[in-house]
Order: C-alpha cells, then sequence, then structure tokens
C-alpha cells in the first residue's frame, strides 16, 4: 500500500459554463465552484502559482462584486464565494489580477 494520497479533482463536478464578467469584460467558468476556482479555470497555470492560502487567512483573493444591474456591490473572499450566473467582479486583489495578466483585464474592449 502507498503512503501517497491520491488528489482529488481541482473543480467540483459540474454540467455547465455559466458567463460572468470580469472587469467589464465577458467569460465561461464552472458552475458550482468557488470563484477562485472559476478564475483557476481561466489561468490555470497562473493561479496555481499565485500567493493564494485558499482558507481564508491570506486575504490576496478579496474581490468586489454584484450579482446584476441594480443590486447591491460586495466585498468578498474569492476562495469562499460561490460563482453566480451573471456575476460581475468590479474590483479585484492586486494578487489576482498579476495571475489573470493574459486576460488583458486592463485594456479597452474593441
Amino acid at each position: 500500500m502507498s503512503s501517497h494520497s491520491t488528489p482529488g479533482p481541482l473543480f467540483r463536478p459540474y454540467q455547465k459554463l455559466i458567463r460572468i464578467t470580469i472587469k467589464g469584460k465577458e467569460f465561461e467558468i464552472p458552475e458550482n465552484n468557488m470563484l477562485l476556482r472559476g478564475f483557476q479555470y481561466l489561468a490555470e497555470e497562473n493561479i496555481s502559482y499565485g500567493k493564494f492560502c485558499w482558507n481564508e487567512e491570506c486575504q490576496y483573493c478579496r474581490v468586489t462584486y454584484d450579482t446584476g444591474e441594480g443590486t447591491q456591490s460586495r466585498q468578498a473572499l474569492s476562495c469562499k464565494l460561490m460563482v453566480q450566473e451573471g456575476m460581475r467582479i468590479t474590483e479585484i486583489a492586486t494578487e489576482i489580477a498579476y495571475c489573470l495578466r493574459e486576460l488583458k483585464l486592463n485594456e479597452p474592449k474593441r
């Protein structure tokens, strides 16, 4: 018997991708997952190398979001925030921005 454990799947089971907006750009990520896992779906290696603790201690994954037009803006840690269809992420922590740099979130839409 091996003394090594086998890692589980990276994402929770999902049936479909849902649409969210990050800083004005639309993306599709797996439903039924935490937002930080959704970010990892978009930038798998970069998020993996980020300085995230995944358990609320580091605060490097803080976001400001709302759930659609006319809803209240809130702050949360993306490692504990379940994704929702139509979620709009308006501000992201510096560490997330760095890890998602390939998505060119700060460039104007064409």
